[in-house]
């Protein structure tokens, strides 16, 4: 059984669970413990013993840990890219990526430590300066999805140790290998005890610690939009209050307009769509395609489909590997019996797949004459099911994009200069894509949408300092001015 890591130790545990390999549900990856409530509270205890001393360490040393563990993550992409594919589902290319992703965020949040900063500025009264500078807020509480299993764990835990803070990370059930072979490395890098502690098991259990613990003075979830508000109320309403960063999900538009290269559209879409088996926030499940140019690129995308392999994540030349779990595949597979019954029309896929191993393989689905209002345009499905939405022209596809409870990500396909800018502008949305898909971002600028997608300062880039960090303003006065008390006699 692969262990717990707090306090400095490894730490086994009653309870364990299997870890399945989606590509073939035979292949058990491991057994790996699942804490209690009193294993995460040991854990929170630890980080927060470990506190005053982490956060006065020097910037040379967080640096050092931290391009250590960069450094050992691309040296190893290969090898933990497999790994996360084979428990995730992605396709190996894309788990090799979602890996050096990783590497480079520690690697430049190691450079961040060397580049922090404050302001020294005057007061509008005589002989005094101001300073400003940040400070880290605590013991932080990390709580990952599983459908980034590396790189979601390493944007929130590369800042949070950069920034001097100490963590306990719970990441998803569904993933704990990724989770374990990133826990090693951290730890292999030489963070003291305490400052790093790996906590896998239940939301309700180890979550709820967290939530509780009046020594955690920050949490940052990634996860679904039910969850994330419970989240954000508990925090609010603590004593003390929490600081709170959530990203919960994303219903993002692709608009296609009727000067759009088709070419281009169809790859952006596809990728957008159905790549990562459709289990990305920034996934495009609603393509929204103006009337002169629908029915050319509904056809292109039914020719685009039938050339997509859907087999074992780590197969060669597979496109889309299975969904995660059988929990997963049947949410997919209600929403699109939901879209048939709302009188959507199934023009492509949607179908289970056999494959040389038990899986949980389907044939993603693309629904066309789809109205806005549809559960199926306005439900975030998370998986390969796209809806295909037709606008009068662009004016209309801009309103249908913004009309949406979420805001994370929103993409245009356009060769006009005029509309791709106005849509930048007017886009409702955190993220915009301009002839790109509207999945897939770089690890240095941030992150984040608006609505229902996010709630608090943003991640990655320079920008996670906001969450990471709590501001300190501090006065001194020079011994020169006014201020000094005058005695009789003196000059």
């Amino acid at each position: 059984m692969t262990k717990n890591y707090i306090a400095g130790e490894w730490v086994g545990a009653s309870e364990a669970s299997p870890n399945l390999n989606p590509s073939n549900t035979n292949d058990v990856i491991g057994e790996f413990a699942r804490a209690s409530a009193a294993e995460a509270q040991a854990a929170i205890d630890a980080a927060y013993a470990a506190f005053p001393a982490w956060s006065r360490s020097t910037i040379q040393q967080r640096h050092d840990i931290l391009k250590a563990v960069g450094d050992e993550i691309m040296a190893r992409k290969d090898e933990l890219g497999r790994l996360l594919s084979r428990e995730e589902g992605k396709t190996l290319p894309e788990g090799i990526g979602e890996v050096t992703r990783a590497g480079q965020i520690f690697q430049f949040f190691a450079g961040e430590c060397l580049r922090m900063a404050g302001e020294k500025v005057p007061s509008v009264r005589p002989a005094i300066d101001v300073e400003i500078t940040r400070e880290p807020v605590g013991v932080v509480g990390l709580i990952t999805p599983w459908n980034f299993p590396i790189a979601i764990p390493a944007w929130k835990i590369a800042p949070a140790l950069a920034y001097g803070n100490t963590v306990v990370f719970k990441p998803a059930e569904l993933v704990p290998g990724s989770a374990h072979a990133l826990s090693e490395i951290i730890i292999r890098a030489g963070v003291p005890a305490g400052v790093f502690n790996l906590v896998m098991g239940k939301g309700s259990v180890v979550g709820e610690a967290m939530l509780q613990s009046p020594k955690v003075s920050a949490i940052s979830f990634t996860g679904s939009v039910p969850t994330g508000r419970r989240v954000a109320q508990t925090c609010i309403t603590a004593d003390p209050m929490k600081k709170v960063q959530l990203e919960m999900g994303g219903k993002n538009p692709m608009v296609v307009l009727d000067d759009a290269d088709l070419k281009v559209a169809v790859e952006c879409a596809i990728n957008s769509a159905f790549f990562s088996t459709g289990q990305r926030c920034t996934a495009s499940s609603r393509l929204i395609v103006t009337e002169g140019i629908h029915d050319r690129f509904v056809a292109a995308m039914q020719e685009r489909m039938q050339g997509l392999v859907i087999d074992d994540a780590l197969k060669s030349g597979t496109h889309i590997g299975p969904v995660v779990d059988q929990g997963q595949l049947d949410q997919d597979l209600k929403y699109i019996k939901i879209g048939q019954e709302e009188g959507a029309k199934l023009i492509a896929g949607g179908e289970l797949l056999k494959r040389d191993a038990p899986g949980f393989y389907l044939s993603p689905a693309l629904f066309t004459e789809v109205d806005n209002q549809m559960r199926v345009a306005r439900e975030e499905i998370f998986g390969p099911v796209a809806t295909v939405i037709r606008a009068k022209n662009y004016d209309e596809a801009l309103e249908l994009a913004n009309d949406t409870p979420f805001g994370l990500s929103s993409g245009i396909c356009t060769t006009s200069l005029k509309y791709a800018s106005h849509f930048k502008r007017n886009a409702e949305a955190g993220m915009v894509m301009v002839n790109l898909p509207t999945a897939g971002v770089d690890y240095h600028v941030p992150f984040g949408g608006r609505k229902g997608s996010s709630y608090g300062p943003r991640e990655q880039g320079r920008y996670a300092q906001e969450f990471y960090t709590t501001v300190k303003t501090a006065y001194v006065f020079d011994g020169n001015g006014p201020y000094v008390p005058k005695t009789k006699g003196s000059e």
